[in-house]
């Protein structure tokens, strides 16, 4: 077996068996690859949960997600090629992924001479070997869009999303137990949707009902004031390291996020570091119709994830929103969320490449 799964506590040995019974043989060569060993060093509920705000329960990694998305693809179609998308699906992503993606578009947009190109599964020796060995072409895994089990847009419910809000809500907001889990898990199927298309279906409306209910609880404190600046505050520590020169963009594909923390936390510039460390301590934000000017202080508009799932019904397959109005209600009041005002901690900070003024901003 697999090192690292031996080493995972039960919690989570028991919640794959739930995402997958057998748990298949042949992924143990892909997981135990140097590309998926450094996916285990990048932690989902780490990117904003630096804080004391949030009480996380323990540490769950980029590669503990891939695994989730792996098994539930395999369990429900048996397809190695798509079950390998899934498992590879964030093999070159970068340490902090949800802040750096904006750092390495600005970035671009100034000509750095920075290296942001990275092909890991391309140029990995282990991967292609074993793609080889499967009789398998790297154009059929490198990108899991191709497989909308795998991945597919929002509103509609795919392997990743369905682990997502699993694995957190397990992890990070106590929502879910490993029962609950379960139930909800063991009613979905595959069916064809509206485009005619595989997607992840229920077979019943009540508990389809259920999986919104809790799952919604996710949504609005993803797009909640604490949420929002502190992944604000997170984009503009790191740009201001990287203007500083303290951090480089390929430092994000070398080091792990607690590297980088430890970096920050060790920075010979004071300012940097001790804004981080109040930032660190901060258990409140505050809401504001205008601008404060001598706090950190930003206006970041929501990024709404949510999914609206199909339900196998006796006129065919149709939206939970259209079924429930309960549901549907809890959607339309997500979409309607207040949006334009400001936010701030209770601290001064002016990222260095930005100091002069304060602008909106989306993540």
């Amino acid at each position: 077996m697999n090192n690292y799964l031996i080493d995972i506590n039960e919690e989570m040995k028991e919640y794959y068996k739930i995402l997958c019974p057998n748990f298949p043989e042949w992924l143990y060569d892909y997981i135990n690859t140097y590309e998926m060993e450094k996916q285990g060093r990048i932690r989902l509920n780490y990117r904003n949960t630096c804080s004391n705000f949030f009480k996380i329960k323990y540490e769950y990694s980029s590669l503990n997600h891939n695994i989730g998305v792996a098994l539930i693809i395999w369990n429900f179609t048996h397809n190695k090629k798509q079950t390998i998308a899934g498992l590879l699906q964030n093999a070159d992503i970068p340490s902090f992924k949800n802040y750096i993606d904006f750092i390495i578009d600005e970035y671009k947009v100034q000509k750095t001479n920075q290296s942001i190109t990275h092909n890991p599964i391309k140029n990995s020796k282990e991967i292609m070997k074993l793609l080889e060995r499967d009789n398998i072409k790297l154009e059929e895994i490198d990108n899991c869009k191709l497989y909308p089990i795998a991945h597919t847009n929002i509103p509609k419910l795919s392997a990743d999303e369905f682990e997502y809000t699993f694995s957190v809500g397990l992890t990070r907001f106590k929502i879910w137990d490993l029962d609950k889990i379960k139930k909800i898990y063991n009613n979905v199927t595959i069916s064809k949707n509206e485009n005619n298309k595989s997607e992840l279906v229920f077979q019943n409306q009540n508990i389809c009902e259920e999986y919104i209910n809790t799952t919604s609880k996710m949504w609005f404190k993803w797009i909640s004031d604490y949420n929002r600046t502190a992944m604000q505050f997170m984009i503009d520590i790191l740009k201001s390291m990287i203007y500083k020169k303290y951090l480089t963009i390929d430092d994000f594909y070398t080091l792990s996020e607690k590297e980088i923390i430890n970096k920050i936390l060790n920075c010979e510039d004071e300012y940097l570091k001790t804004s981080f460390i109040k930032f660190l301590n901060s258990e409140k934000v505050y809401p504001s119709l205008e601008p404060v000017y001598d706090k950190y202080c930003v206006n970041v508009l929501p990024k709404f994830k949510y999914v609206i799932p199909l339900v196998i019904t006796e006129k065919g397959n149709i939206r939970i929103d259209k079924l429930s109005l309960n549901s549907k209600k809890i959607i339309d009041e997500l979409l309607s969320t207040p949006k334009g005002y400001w936010t701030y901690f209770d601290f001064d900070f002016k990222p260095y490449n930005r100091q002069k003024v304060l602008k909106k901003s989306i993540f």
